[in-house]
């Protein structure tokens, strides 16, 4: 954090997550007072299949949405906290950990803000190609940590249609899927592979 002429934190609470109270400066030199929530960087990949036109997905138990009251484990693309890693290590590192699959090459989309209004978070997210004989791990993520994550395999035209439908909801996720729609359309006519649960 760096405190400027514009902006000055005041912590109340510092743990896992740290919540504030900042003081920011506008532009007329009124000074407003903003809550804020920080709990650092992080990076989310989506790996995706061109040759079997499939992605790499999990879903776990999320505390936003059950605060909802919504039990619907949501799919989402493997990711965490930079945890003093670069961003690239830390994509790599989350997709072995949570999807079991070994990346070797990144593609950048963007490092962009999640709430803006509200937290200092901001998260880099990567496309990344892979190859069937890349899965070598179990994946599911760190039980020590409590992750008991599904791993599986969607095929691009199941993920079109749940962009579609509105049942991608995860932020991060239907980010990362609407830049490889774009980037990559034409991976997203009918496929070979159908969405299956991983064995694992």
């Amino acid at each position: 954090m760096t405190e400027t002429d514009t902006f000055r934190l005041r912590v109340i609470h510092q743990g896992w997550n740290t919540f504030g109270i900042a003081t920011i400066r506008l532009p007329d030199g009124r000074a407003i007072d903003r809550a804020l929530e920080h709990h650092g960087e992080a990076a989310a990949v989506l790996p995706y299949d061109a040759e079997r036109r499939c992605v790499l997905l999990v879903r776990q138990e999320r505390v936003g949405p059950l605060y909802w009251g919504d039990p619907e484990l949501l799919p989402e693309v493997p990711a965490g906290g930079l945890d003093g890693k670069t961003p690239d290590a830390t994509a790599i590192e989350e997709a072995f950990e949570e999807a079991g699959v070994r990346l070797v090459e990144l593609e950048p989309v963007v490092h962009a803000y999640a709430m803006p209004t509200v937290s200092s978070e901001r998260i880099w997210l990567y496309l990344a190609p892979y190859t069937s004989a890349a899965r070598t791990g179990a994946g599911g993520g760190l039980a020590h940590e409590g992750e008991q994550m599904v791993v599986e395999e969607v095929s691009l035209g199941d993920l079109a249609r749940l962009m579609s439908e509105g049942k991608l909801r995860d932020m991060k996720t239907l980010v990362l899927a609407q830049a490889l729609q774009l980037r990559r359309p034409d991976l997203f006519g009918p496929g070979p592979v159908e969405s299956t649960p991983s064995p694992a």
